[in-house]
C-alpha cells in the first residue's frame, strides 16, 4: 500500500503511528494497539489524516515560543454541548503525529522540544526553567546530586503522592536537613519562601520541614500569599505583582512578623475569587481577617515573583521546589480529576497547556534566578548560590 493511501486507511495509519510512538513516549507500550486507537480517534481531523497541511519544523519553534500562541487559546470552547479540545493545540498534536508518521519531523526533534501525555493524548511544549543567568547564579553546576528516581514515572499515566513521596525521599531529606542548618547559622526569627508551580510538591515539602523544626524545638508559622491578592476583577488578564496584590499590607506583615508580632492578614476567598479587603486596603463589612502568631521560623506560602527588591530584602531564603512539567501533569490527573474533580476533562487539558509558558514566563524563571536554593526534584538535584556553599564550608 501506497504512503498516501495508507494515511486514508485509518487502521493501516494507526499500527504504522503507534509504532512510531513507542519512542516517543514509553507508556504507549502500556497500551495495546485497539487501545490506542480508541485514544486516536478521539483526535481525528474531520477531513481524515490525508487532510492536514504540516508546518515547517523552524515554524513550529517559533510558534511554541510565542507568548501569543498561549494567549489565544480558548479554555472551554464547546462543540455539542461539551467542551473540546483548543483548536490550536488540536492542529499541534495532529501535525506531530502525521508529521512522525511521514518522517518529516524526526524523533529526536519531537522529543527535544515536545512531550507526549499518554492520558491527555497530546503534545505539549516542554518548558526551560533554567536561564543562562539562573545557572551563572549557582555557579553552572548543581551542589548535589541524587539517583534520579523519577524515570520511574515514565510509563505511567497518572502518579499519587505516596508515589511521588517515595522517588523524592532522598533529596527531600537532603534538602531539609540542608534547610535546617542554614537556619542554624542564620539564627531566627527568619522568613522562608518556598514556591513552585502547581504539583510540584511544595505544599508536602513545606508541611514536612515545619515538622521537622518543631522537633528540633523550634516554633513555626505560616503567611498564605493567596489571602493578599485583590479581587480577581481587578486582576483579569494581568500578572500576579505589586499591582494585583494589596502590597502595602503585605509589606508590613513581613515586617511586623519578622519583629515578632502577631499580624492580621487578608482573607481571600477562592469560591467567589474576592478578598476580604477593598482595592485600598479597607476591611469590607461582614467579611473576616486572618491571625497569624509569630514564630521562629515564618514560611510564605505562594508563588510571587519577587522582584521588588523591598520585598527579597526580608526573605532569608527563597527555595523553589522543582518538578518537570510532564511528572506534574501526571500529578494532576490524579489529585484534580481523579479525587479533586475540579475540571471537566477538555478544560484541564486546554488550561494546563496555556499556563505552564506564562507562568514560566512571568514568575518562574524569574524566581529562579533570584533563589537561594533550587531543589529540582525531577533531576535528582540540588542547587544553591556559592554565597551559601561557602556559609557550609565555614560552618
Amino acid at each position: 500500500m501506497k504512503g498516501t493511501d495508507r494515511l486514508k486507511s485509518p487502521l493501516q495509519f494507526s499500527e504504522d503511528l503507534y509504532q512510531r510512538m513507542l519512542g516517543i513516549n514509553k507508556g504507549i507500550g502500556k497500551l495495546a494497539l485497539y487501545e490506542f486507537r480508541y485514544a486516536l480517534d478521539g483526535i481525528i481531523p474531520p477531513a481524515g489524516w490525508d487532510s492536514l497541511e504540516l508546518d515547517e519544523p523552524d515554524d513550529i519553534e517559533r510558534m511554541i515560543r510565542q507568548r501569543e500562541f498561549y494567549t489565544s487559546i480558548q479554555l472551554k470552547t464547546r462543540e455539542k454541548d461539551r467542551i473540546v479540545l483548543d483548536a490550536s493545540i488540536a492542529r499541534l498534536t495532529r501535525m506531530l503525529l502525521v508529521g512522525l508518521w511521514q518522517e518529516k519531523y524526526t524523533q529526536d526533534w519531537v522529543n527535544r522540544l515536545f512531550y507526549f501525555d499518554v492520558r491527555g493524548f497530546y503534545f505539549l511544549p516542554r518548558t526551560v526553567y533554567f536561564t543562562e543567568k539562573s545557572l551563572a547564579r549557582f555557579g553552572g553546576k548543581p551542589w548535589q546530586r541524587f539517583e534520579p528516581r523519577q524515570e520511574k514515572f515514565e510509563q505511567v499515566q497518572d502518579i499519587s503522592y505516596q508515589e511521588f513521596q517515595a522517588a523524592n525521599e532522598e533529596i527531600d531529606q537532603a534538602l531539609i536537613a540542608l534547610v535546617q542548618k542554614l537556619t542554624r547559622l542564620r539564627g531566627t526569627p527568619l522568613l522562608i519562601t518556598l514556591a513552585g508551580p502547581t504539583a510540584a510538591g511544595k505544599t508536602e515539602i513545606t508541611e514536612r520541614l515545619m515538622e521537622a523544626f518543631e522537633k528540633e524545638g523550634k516554633s513555626t508559622t505560616s503567611i498564605e500569599m493567596d489571602n493578599f491578592l485583590l479581587d480577581r476583577e481587578f486582576r483579569e488578564g494581568k500578572s500576579i505583582d505589586r499591582s494585583t496584590i494589596h502590597y502595602n499590607l503585605f509589606i508590613q506583615c513581613l515586617r511586623d512578623i519578622l519583629q515578632g508580632k502577631q499580624i492580621t492578614t487578608p482573607c481571600y476567598d477562592s469560591s467567589d475569587t474576592t478578598s476580604s479587603h477593598d482595592p485600598q486596603g479597607n476591611l469590607r463589612p461582614g467579611r473576616h481577617t486572618i491571625e497569624v502568631p509569630p514564630g521562629d521560623v515564618i514560611f510564605l506560602e505562594g508563588n510571587f515573583p519577587f522582584q521588588s527588591p523591598e520585598v527579597r530584602s526580608l526573605i532569608q531564603f527563597l527555595v523553589v521546589y522543582l518538578t518537570d512539567d510532564p511528572i506534574r501533569l501526571k500529578r494532576k490527573w490524579k489529585r484534580d480529576v481523579d479525587y479533586r474533580k475540579n475540571y471537566e476533562i477538555s478544560h484541564f487539558r486546554n488550561r494546563f497547556f496555556m499556563t505552564q509558558f506564562l507562568r514560566a514566563e512571568d514568575c518562574f524563571r524569574a524566581m529562579i534566578e533570584q533563589a537561594d536554593i533550587v531543589a529540582d526534584t525531577t533531576h535528582a538535584a540540588i542547587w544553591i548560590t556559592p554565597e551559601l556553599e561557602r556559609s557550609l564550608s565555614g560552618s
